[in-house]
């Protein structure tokens, strides 16, 4: 592949975060794409959603500034990871992000709903170390009303990570009243617990950092008057993976 083909590689991003600690191991560099098929309530990045919008960049342009902070990644252990929005709306785009990472030896991490037909992400897979796949709700009918799509292809989707053996942390989103009745809770625990790939569940309390975007954009905001997740509710919910052996966070 040429140095020409591969400077026309472009994707449209929302921004950027080179030095974060939360999204996978270590420090890392990470991409927010532009374009998400879901609509959750509680989306913090509710600018990321329509898939023209956003910034244009090439993947050279992208590895030129990842190569700055190799030293970092090195020494935390870290890596680059994408997110969103919804990276695997764009890709071909992450795949030659993630390929040319992985020449450089940097560890890729991708962020995704899993909400993607299995032959759009094959492909990508390939070039991914490590999956942070979001799980907003084990009751299908309360993970339609977080992200307005259906359960399915996500719950597909972890199936086929655990068949090729693809290490994965599974994050979910704790809301007060809405994801958090033991059985919806029960009910993810038991699913993960029959997944021999997950590494770890990082249980992540809602909060409303988000809510002056929607203002922001002038959408209805429909979590208003919904508390933060509470330590109490947290230590709660991870107790259920616990005595499944999940290791929870």
């Amino acid at each position: 592949m040429t140095k020409s083909h591969l400077s026309k590689t472009k994707g449209r991003i929302h921004s950027i975060e080179t030095c974060g600690t939360v999204d996978g191991p270590g420090i890392r560099y990470v991409i927010f794409t532009q374009g998400c098929p879901l609509r959750c309530l509680y989306c913090h990045n509710p600018d990321c959603r329509y898939p023209e919008e956003g910034k244009e960049v090439t993947v050279d342009e992208l590895i030129v500034d990842i190569q700055k902070y190799q030293s970092y990644m090195k020494f935390s252990g870290g890596g680059i990871t994408i997110t969103g929005g919804e990276p695997l709306m764009q890709p071909e785009f992450i795949i030659e992000i993630f390929r040319r990472c992985q020449e450089l030896g940097i560890h890729t991490a991708l962020d995704t709903s899993g909400y993607v037909k299995l032959a759009t992400a094959k492909p990508v897979l390939d070039y991914v170390n490590l999956v942070l796949l979001d799980i907003k709700s084990f009751d299908a009918q309360i993970y339609h009303q977080v992200t307005q799509v259906s359960l399915e292809p996500t719950l597909n989707f972890a199936h086929y990570l655990n068949e090729i053996d693809k290490p994965a942390w599974i994050r979910f989103v704790l809301v007060p009243n809405l994801t958090d009745p033991p059985k919806n809770i029960k009910g993810l625990a038991q699913f993960i617990s029959k997944l021999n790939n997950v590494e770890r569940v990082e249980i992540l309390p809602f909060h409303k950092m988000g809510e002056y975007k929607w203002e922001q954009l002038g959408y209805r905001y429909q979590l208003k008057d919904t508390p933060s997740a509470s330590p109490e509710l947290v230590a709660t919910a991870k107790e259920f993976f616990t005595k499944y052996g999940i290791k929870a966070y």
